[in-house]
């Protein structure tokens, strides 16, 4: 243990005895519902917001926001008490869904971009700043319906790389000067062969690794000094722990290759499927998990947390003992996590509210008795939970 693991886990242990005080239907899911007992007269609470707490650190604190135009009601820009918080808490905000090809790209020579722009504009006026999501996410499931069926002719590696180039190039011309931070390629991990995934880009090109460093290569050439980020959901439960091997060899084949990639960004869903009782939260496997750390930023990688939400399945439905069980699995996440301090740049959550949180519709997250799930910094009524005062404990510097 370094000497600023043990100054910082000494202090925060100190720090933690205080008080606690989707764009989702553009994809085909199901809407999460509209909260209930909502209090008019919540706001965020007193005091610095948790982007100017992780200013202090160096670092930027954001969400995920959608355009969902006729939904006032959703966690979107159209909801003003959504907005209102995200303004109060936040200086990044996310595309949760309306960058995807899916939305962008109805059609192989159509794009849409209405949505995107919407965030955009919205963005502009409020004067925060933008991260992309996503220029690739590169499995069979997520692409449109089209680019799974697609005739790539007499010639299919030209073709296919005229695909992905264009989209790219497209994509980034567009916003370039609003995000200089992307999510290039998102999941390209297939679970099942422990190998990267194979889809029709991939079988018209020759291999995965062509596309992916395809796609790498075009964003560095159309944003030079943009960060460029390989994002995936690996996180510290001993069930991850498989797929963090697979990512490191990927990464692995990234740098063999002088791949142009600049950070892995480490989605954080964190799991609470099961209750460890040496803890009273979920099993996690810190030491492993640094070991995968140590390797990435070993190879000279960034880390950026991009998709913070808690999965609270195994614990009791009591509102307080689960929220302050959340908030302690959430603190020891991170005082893991911002010991590798020098390595990490921006921390986003996966929305800050928990009606919005795209775990109440993922069947593998919800709860057995039917209770919403509790992972975001903010009930259904706007109200602000444990687990954002113990996100402002973290990301405050030491």
């Amino acid at each position: 243990m370094n000497t600023f693991e043990f100054s910082r886990r000494g202090a925060l242990a100190g720090m933690a005895a205080l008080p606690l005080s989707a764009c989702a239907g553009s994809l085909g899911l199901p809407s999460a519902p509209a909260p209930q007992g909502t209090d008019p007269l919540a706001l965020p609470p007193e005091g610095p917001g948790l982007n100017a707490i992780a200013r202090r650190g160096g670092r930027r604190f954001g969400s995920a926001i959608a355009s969902i135009p006729g939904r006032p009601e959703a966690g979107s820009i159209q909801n003003p008490r959504y907005t209102a918080i995200v303004k109060a808490e936040c200086g990044i905000v996310v595309p949760e869904n309306e960058m995807k090809w899916q939305a962008l790209r109805p059609g192989p020579e159509t794009y849409d971009f209405a949505r995107m722009d919407e965030i955009v504009a919205w963005v502009g006026r409020e004067g925060l700043d933008m991260r992309g999501h996503t220029l690739l996410w590169h499995r069979p499931q997520w692409f449109p319906d089209w680019l799974n069926t697609y005739d790539f002719g007499a010639n299919p590696v030209q073709e296919a790389e005229r695909v992905v180039t264009e989209h790219i190039r497209t994509v980034t011309r567009r916003y370039r000067g609003v995000i200089s931070s992307h999510d290039v390629v998102n999941e390209a991990i297939d679970h099942d062969r422990n190998a990267p995934m194979e889809t029709s880009l991939s079988r018209a090109m020759g291999s995965v690794e062509a596309v992916l460093d395809l796609a790498f290569h075009t964003a560095r050439e159309e944003l030079p000094q943009g960060q460029l980020v390989y994002n995936d959901y690996m996180s510290w439960e001993p069930a991850h722990l498989k797929h963090c091997a697979d990512v490191l060899r990927l990464l692995e084949g990234f740098r063999k290759r002088d791949v142009p990639v600049d950070a892995l960004g480490i989605q954080s869903h964190i799991e609470m499927f099961e209750i460890d009782p040496s803890t009273g939260v979920g099993p996690y496997a810190e030491r492993q998990w640094r070991g995968f750390l140590d390797e990435v930023t070993g190879m000279g990688y960034r880390l950026l947390i991009t998709e913070f939400d808690v999965k609270d399945r195994a614990v009791p439905a009591d509102i307080a003992l689960r929220d302050r069980k959340v908030a302690d699995f959430t603190r020891r996440y991170f005082d893991v996590m911002m010991d590798y301090s020098d390595h990490l740049d921006d921390v986003l959550a996966w929305g800050m509210v928990d009606t919005f949180n795209w775990l109440q519709y993922f069947e593998p997250a919800m709860r057995p008795d039917g209770l919403p799930v509790r992972g975001t910094p903010y009930d259904a009524g706007y109200r602000p939970k444990p687990v954002r005062d113990a996100l402002a404990r973290a990301l405050m510097p030491v």
